[in-house]
């Protein structure tokens, strides 16, 4: 699956679980820059790209994650 088509499916995940039909994800989009996105709806971001993808992330893989790049590397690499 290419990066692109990841990025396009993790956005939709992000505004359904967000509730917010206007984020636009990019590669370096961080916490930061979504204002919807906190502790808690990480955790529920995760479980729901875990589900949609059929993957399971570890916990030092989602601690080193900097941006929304990275988390489209280990989908990329748990999918492949």
């Amino acid at each position: 699956m290419e990066r692109t088509e990841i990025l396009s499916q993790v956005t939709d995940i992000f505004r359904d679980v967000l509730d917010n039909e206007e984020i636009v994800l990019t590669e370096n989009t961080t916490a930061n820059d979504v204002e919807e996105w906190d502790s808690l709806s990480h955790i529920q971001l995760i479980v729901a790209i875990e589900k949609h993808f059929k993957i399971k992330f570890t916990s030092p893989e989602i601690l080193s994650w900097k941006n929304v790049g990275e988390l489209l590397e280990t989908i990329a690499k748990k999918s492949a």
